[in-house]
C-alpha cells in the first residue's frame, strides 16, 4: 500500500439528527491517501448516514466534511467526484460488460479512443478481458462484483466508497473475492471507504478500522490493534469472540499487574483503565489465547493464570477445534487449532491457562 499523509477524506465534527434522533454524533475522523479505511458497526450505529453524508446522499447538521482540501458542503453526489460501489452492483441488465464500464466515461464525455483504452485497462485489473461483450446475467455473482469495480475504478475517483462489497456472495466466494478485491485495492492506489456490519470483511480489507457504535467512534486503528487492545468492552464484544469473567479490582498490586477477586479465586490482568479500589470489572480473554492440556504440565501453561477445569463441549470446526470447559472462573470457550482431530471429549479433566497480558479490563457497568 502506497499512503501518504495527504487527507483524502475529512470529518470535522459531523453531526445528522433524523426526527430528533441522532444518527452522527461529533463525528471527526479522516482517510489519508492510498489507504483503506472500514467503518465497521451493528445496524444503527450510524455507518450508513455517514456513507451518505459522504456520497452527498444527506447533509450533514453541523460540522464539515472536505474531500482533498475542498469543502463538500452544498455539493451534489455528482461534484464530489466519489465512485460509490453499491452493496448489489446495480449493474445495467441491457448492457454488455464493456458497455457497463465505460458508462461514466461517457457520461463524462471523454474521446471514443480514451474510452476504449481506460475499458481494455480496467477489464485487465479485475481480470475479465475475455467478458467484454458478455451481458451482467451471463456472469457470476463475483465476476458482476468486478464489473461493478471496473466501472467505479474507470472514473479515477478521488474517493472510493464500498458498501457491504461482499455481502451478497457465498462464504467460499467471500473469502476469495475480498483477497481479490485487496489485490485491485491496493494495485490502483485508491483511497477507499468500506461501510460494513460484517468484521470479517473489515479485517480483511482495511488498513485501519472504525469502530462505529450509536452514531459515534468507539475506537480506531489498524485490523490487530482493535482486536488485541479493545478501547471498550462494547469493541470487544463486537469484534471477534470473547470470554467474561467478573470480579472485584483490587489495587493493591504491583509491577503493573493488578487483582481481579472472584467468588472462588483470582484472576491477575495487565492494565488499569482509571479504576478505583473495590469496583465491579468484567475481564475479557479470547478463547485462542486460552491454553488447554490434559493433567499432565505443558510449556503453554507458564502464565499467571491456571485453573482446573472439566470440557462439557467439544466441537471440531475443521480448521478450529472449540471446547466449553467449566472452571471456578466460569464456563469459558477455548479455541485450539483443528486439523488433526479434537484433543480432548466432554466429560475430561484438563487445565486450562492464560497469560495476564492477553485479559482486557472494562468496568462491569459498561455496556457490551
Amino acid at each position: 500500500m502506497q499512503t501518504s499523509n495527504e487527507a483524502v477524506l475529512t470529518f470535522d465534527n459531523v453531526a445528522k439528527s433524523f426526527g430528533g434522533v441522532h444518527a452522527v454524533a461529533g463525528l471527526s475522523f479522516s482517510a489519508v491517501a492510498g489507504e483503506t479505511l472500514a467503518i465497521l458497526g451493528p445496524s444503527g450505529c450510524g455507518k450508513t448516514t455517514t456513507l451518505r453524508l459522504i456520497a452527498g446522499f444527506e447533509e450533514p447538521d453541523i460540522g464539515t466534511i472536505a474531500i482533498g482540501r475542498e469543502s463538500m458542503i452544498g455539493k451534489r453526489p455528482y461534484e464530489r467526484n466519489v465512485g460509490l460501489l453499491f452493496q448489489h452492483y446495480a449493474l445495467f441488465p441491457h448492457m454488455s460488460v464493456r458497455e457497463n464500464v465505460a458508462y461514466g466515461l461517457k457520461y463524462r464525455k471523454w474521446p471514443k479512443a480514451e474510452i476504449s483504452s481506460r475499458v481494455d485497462e480496467m477489464l485487465r485489473l479485475v481480470q475479465l478481458e475475455d467478458f467484454g461483450g458478455r451481458r451482467p446475467q451471463q456472469l457470476s455473482g463475483g465476476q458482476q462484483q468486478r464489473v461493478a469495480l471496473a466501472r467505479v475504478l474507470a472514473t479515477k475517483p478521488k474517493l472510493v466508497l464500498l458498501d457491504e462489497p461482499l455481502s451478497a456472495l457465498d462464504a467460499k466466494l467471500r473469502e476469495e473475492l475480498g483477497a481479490e478485491l485487496k489485490r485491485i485495492l491496493t494495485e490502483v492506489g485508491s483511497t477507499t471507504i468500506v461501510v460494513t456490519h460484517d468484521q470479517d470483511e473489515a479485517m480483511s480489507l482495511a488498513d485501519r478500522i472504525i469502530v462505529m457504535n450509536r452514531g459515534g467512534i468507539d475506537q480506531q486503528g489498524s485490523p490487530s490493534e482493535i482486536y488485541s487492545r479493545p478501547a471498550t468492552r462494547f469493541v470487544a464484544t463486537f469484534i471477534g469472540r470473547s470470554n467474561w469473567i467478573g470480579g472485584t479490582l483490587k489495587l493493591n498490586h504491583s509491577g503493573g499487574f493488578a487483582n481481579v477477586v472472584m467468588e472462588s479465586g483470582t484472576v491477575l490482568t495487565t492494565g488499569n483503565p482509571g479504576l478505583g479500589d473495590e469496583v465491579a470489572v468484567k475481564v475479557g480473554i479470547r478463547p485462542e489465547r486460552i491454553a488447554i492440556v490434559g493433567t499432565q504440565e505443558d510449556d503453554r501453561m507458564s502464565g499467571a493464570n491456571q485453573f482446573p477445569a472439566m470440557v462439557v463441549n467439544a466441537i471440531s470446526m475443521g480448521a478450529e477445534n472449540h471446547y466449553h470447559v467449566i472452571c471456578s472462573a466460569g464456563t469459558l470457550m477455548v479455541v485450539e487449532p483443528g486439523g488433526r482431530g479434537m484433543s480432548f471429549s466432554r466429560g475430561d479433566r484438563v487445565k486450562i491457562g492464560f497469560r495476564a497480558e492477553d485479559c482486557v479490563l472494562f468496568p462491569s457497568r459498561d455496556a457490551a
